[in-house]
């Protein structure tokens, strides 16, 4: 720290340095840490920022990606002011109008679509960020329309569902009490960089990690006891085989299985399929370090898994596998234990602050029921779970129109490459929507296809209602005034609604009394928060329930049981082909199919970690993108030799869906037959490579992490 601000910091009476330090927090990971920012601001402009010390769970530390917030704000090619389509969609043609202009033709062109098709025909989207989520998906339902999505659709929804099917809640991590660490695709040091500490007390304590992950990552290096270095896609085989070690072996907790346990019986046969030198062949893993993980797992309890937020289930058998890992946790009595995993509720904005709010009743209340959302029938499980349109069913529904057209699209954040085929899809749009606006900080490759473009602020220049693990509530302050023309997404959502002149005086009111509508219960209010610059101590909040306490009183399933084998899955029509055991299935379509082998030989891993990037949010970040200025596809050292691939060479990637160019990166990382490539890039858009129909039938997530591809060095004209 310099002298400067050390005397910043300490407040010396007299020392007039023309800088203040404001509160504010990082919402490039939302909602995941929301970590606490010391924001230095001089006439009104950041010039420096760091971690906030006093900040609930970061508690002054930040990461790469929060670091970056002030090259973020200021980047050069931010959205100045409403913009207006004058040319082609997707040519990037537009003129500025002003923000009465924009949305008074918002309104007119949705309202329009409604007359002629009928409310349905609007959808609703939101990416990132995901902080005004309850307000769209409020104005959505007073509009009328049943169609509101989100990202969910590929990020994190896929393993809650998988969590409330087997355990009726979810199933984080409680790695304070652990005596285990079974770090499933862990990748700590890339995200949830916060957890990394907790992994290290548990090996200062005598602890053990296990990491199983394809990639050999910093997580591996620093933390791990045992590693397993797995064939993408085939973590159900691995828990499968290790389940029946745990059984032949009488490692399990019977007391605790016949207590609580429902389908153990039936699983116990279905491993029966699954001996080690099978799983050997499946997963690429030793026999030894496969029975050792096991072992490690059942006998040096409390054992605790951790699971990313996505990588697992972006697979096309990814909720099977997660839920063959559940059962490793049932029949060793690792739920609900302390040191195991062990449920959670969400307080607000998937927060769990150990305190309820009126989210749920403010989001549904207003909900319509004569229509199937987009989607809907074509993935049941997800439509039982989770209220949103399920968005890679969109790019069908517009081609097709069926069971309705899709006509107009009001996106928030709209990432068309978090989706497959991502470039077919915006085509879709072009082709078929009558109207479309997107809303965000940047001219995306997205937003180019939209009629209106509308400027979004950042979290530095917002206020906004968070929730905190340990009782707290925030409602943050502008650190800065917003850029240009930009505003707040809720402000203006509200604005919408009065345009539109919906049924729905509270979503009228504004977003600080829709705030307080959702925590009246808490003894707080939005009014309360603004008084101080840090989260407030929620009244009512309760620590988390004893462990124990969650099945003693039942669990939130058709059996009341623990399913290893799921009645919610059972009670499915039978014409969908799922299995109520968490069987395994290969990751790669057409594996049988030798024509297909042969042309398409590599399994293509999309969205690798780097510890600087948020899906595609930072590859435009000027300093960020100086870490790592061309798309890079990572290849096995055997395989780019074999192929004469050296480092930095320019690459041709081909999939059955298209191909993209990029330079490659020549590794020992992961196992030979696999390719790693970062996602993001509008340049190299690796998801373009993704077969829009490559789908989990579970949870309808495409096969990112494994899809059949082919590389070639590429001679450049």
């Amino acid at each position: 720290m310099t002298e400067l601000e050390k005397r910043i910091k300490a407040k010396i009476p007299g020392e007039d340095t023309g800088i203040e330090i404001k509160h504010s927090l990082c919402a490039i990971c939302s909602p995941a840490f929301h970590c606490g920012l010391d924001c230095y601001v001089k006439d009104g402009k950041i010039i420096k920022i760091e971690g906030s010390p006093d900040w609930p769970g970061s508690k002054g530390r930040v990461c790469t990606k929060g670091q970056s917030n002030r090259d973020y704000v200021y980047r050069p090619d931010r959205i100045q002011t409403p913009l207006k389509r004058v040319g082609a969609r997707g040519e990037g043609k537009f003129e500025p109008i002003s923000w009465d202009e924009a949305l008074t033709i918002i309104a007119e062109k949705l309202n329009e679509v409604k007359a002629k098709y009928s409310a349905h025909s609007v959808a609703f989207y939101s990416g990132h960020c995901k902080w005004y989520r309850p307000i769209l998906h409020r104005l959505c339902y007073s509009f009328g329309s049943v169609n509101f999505g989100t990202d969910d659709s590929t990020c994190f929804k896929a393993n809650d569902i998988a969590n409330k099917l087997t355990f009726g809640a979810g199933a984080g991590p409680n790695t304070p009490k652990a005596n285990t660490f079974l770090g499933w695709n862990y990748g700590g040091y890339y995200a949830k960089h916060m957890s990394v500490a907790g992994v290290r007390a548990l090996k200062e304590r005598g602890g053990k990690v296990i990491i199983i992950d394809p990639r050999h990552t910093p997580a591996v290096k620093n933390l791990a006891d045992l590693y397993l270095q797995i064939k993408p896609g085939t973590d159900g085989a691995l828990a499968l085989g290790m389940g029946k070690i745990i059984i032949d072996n009488n490692w399990i907790d019977a007391d605790y299985i016949e207590k609580y346990v429902h389908g153990y019986e039936q699983y116990k046969a279905l491993v029966q399929n699954y001996p080690l030198d099978k799983v050997c062949a499946i997963t690429g893993l030793n026999a030894d370090d496969i029975y050792e993980a096991a072992r490690i797992y059942a006998t040096n309890g409390p054992a605790t898994v951790n699971f990313s937020g996505c990588t697992q289930t972006h697979h096309i058998n990814g909720m099977q596998s997660t839920r063959a890992i559940h059962a490793l946790i049932a029949i060793t009595g690792n739920y609900d234990r302390p040191g195991g995993n062990v449920p959670g509720g969400v307080s607000y904005l998937h927060k769990n602050g150990g305190f309820t709010t009126r989210e749920k009743e403010f989001r549904e209340s207003l909900r319509p029921h004569d229509q199937l959302r987009i989607g809907e029938t074509r993935f049941p499980i997800w439509d039982e779970y989770c209220d949103e349109f399920h968005a890679v069913d969109l790019i069908r529904q517009l081609e097709e129109g069926t069971p309705y057209p899709v006509k107009a699209f009001v996106g928030l954040g709209l990432n068309a490459k978090m989706l497959p085929e991502s470039d077919r899809l915006l085509k879709a749009m072009a082709d078929n929507l009558d109207f479309f606006v997107d809303a965000d900080l940047f001219m995306t490759h997205s937003a180019k296809y939209a009629d209106i473009v509308l400027p979004a602020c950042s979290s530095l220049e917002r206020g906004e209602m968070k929730a905190y693990e340990g009782g707290f509530l925030a409602y943050t302050s502008p650190v800065i005034e917003p850029q240009f023309e930009s505003r707040s997404d809720v402000e203006w959502l509200c604005d919408l609604a009065r345009k539109l002149d919906v049924d729905d005086e509270l979503l009228k009111a504004g977003y600080e009394a829709c705030c307080d509508w959702i925590i009246q219960d808490t003894g707080l209010t939005v009014a309360d928060l603004k008084k101080s610059d840090m989260p407030v101590k929620v009244p009512t909040a309760k620590p988390a329930n004893k462990p124990g306490t969650y099945l003693a009183g039942g669990c939130k399933t058709r059996s009341g049981k623990i399913e290893i084998y799921s009645e919610a899955i059972a009670a499915v029509d039978a014409k969908y082909g799922l299995n109520p055991l968490p069987d395994y299935q290969d990751p790669l379509y057409d594996q049988n199919d030798p024509e297909m082998v042969e042309k398409y030989p590599f399994n293509m891993v999309a969205g690798v970690r780097l510890p600087h990037t948020q899906h595609s949010r930072l590859h435009e970040a000027p300093w960020l993108r100086s870490l790592r200025p061309d798309p890079l596809c990572e290849i096995n050292v055997e395989d780019a030799k074999r192929l004469g691939i050296q480092e930095n060479d320019p690459v041709e990637i081909s999939s059955p869906s298209g191909t993209i160019y990029a330079k490659a990166k020549v590794t020992h990382k992961f196992q030979p037959g696999t390719l790693m490539m970062i996602h993001g890039y509008t340049e190299a858009n690796v998801n373009n490579l993704i077969v829009s129909t490559h789908l989990d039938p579970y949870s309808g997530y495409p096969g990112f992490k494994s899809a059949r591809c082919t590389i070639r060095k590429y001679e450049e004209a």
